[in-house]
């Protein structure tokens, strides 16, 4: 398969809207529309009202989480050299590390906002999340960026902005694993209402597993490269606190 998407989904004069941005949008949509449908089943209890504040909280800790995030932990010297450029959002960069710590701060300020248990809360949005992870990861391969290491099997995909050769889809096997099977692990425990804390500990627990996996077949980022014994990467690096901290509160949950 040779890769041809345009990543521009429509233009009017010389604005231009992204598939990216959509992707984006349609997480957001799905997530309001599916958290709702749990409320009114009483999966979840907060309000419709609270519900909105809480996504459009943890919106702006995507947004602004997940830019810092980037330029900390992967562009940090030019961060350094100028600071501005936390706020050159129109360049690309996001980072899914920098955003989950941004919705964990949302969710604090939801929680102290509302008096309401902080792990019922992160329960209810972790299983919503892997919708946003597969969409963003459709995303990625639509732009043809975060690309794996070239590959003899047939489903490889050639990016022409790249080189010729055929390569892992990295972005379809994160879109597979971190979206669809994550998202399907946790929202069964959701729905069969698992005890407190357990959805969150799952949620910390696969996503680092398949990230870290994930990462065997990608190529690291050209400014970075490999950051320790020519095979681990930051995002390998990042996923190790979210593992074992996801068991710490499987423990903390038995006792």
């Amino acid at each position: 398969m040779i890769h041809s998407i345009d990543p521009i989904f429509i233009s009017i004069g010389k604005f231009h809207i992204y598939w990216y941005g959509i992707m984006y949008l349609i997480a957001f949509i799905s997530a309001w529309y599916l958290g709702n449908i749990y409320i009114k089943k009483d999966i979840i209890c907060i309000s419709k009202v609270q519900f909105s504040d809480l996504i459009f909280y943890c919106f702006l800790g995507v947004l602004f989480g997940g830019r810092f995030g980037y330029c900390l932990f992967y562009k940090l010297h030019t961060t350094f050299e100028d600071p501005l450029s936390l706020f050159y959002i129109w360049e690309g960069g996001m980072s899914f590390h920098g955003g989950f710590l941004g919705v964990i701060i949302s969710i604090i300020y939801f929680c102290k906002k509302y008096s309401i248990n902080f792990f019922q809360i992160s329960d209810f949005i972790t299983a919503l999340t892997p919708i946003g992870l597969f969409t963003g990861r459709i995303g990625n391969f639509i732009n043809a960026e975060l690309w794996g290491k070239p590959s003899e099997f047939f489903w490889s995909v050639i990016f022409p902005k790249v080189d010729n050769l055929p390569r892992h889809p990295t972005q379809l096997y994160e879109a597979f694993l971190e979206g669809l099977i994550l998202f399907a692990i946790l929202n069964i425990l959701l729905i069969k209402k698992a005890k407190t804390i357990t959805v969150t500990s799952f949620f910390l627990i696969f996503y680092s597993a398949f990230r870290f996996l994930v990462e065997f077949f990608r190529v690291p980022d050209a400014h970075i490269g490999y950051v320790a014994f020519s095979w681990v990467t930051m995002g390998q690096i990042l996923c190790l606190p979210m593992f074992f901290l996801g068991i710490y509160f499987l423990m903390t949950k038995r006792r």
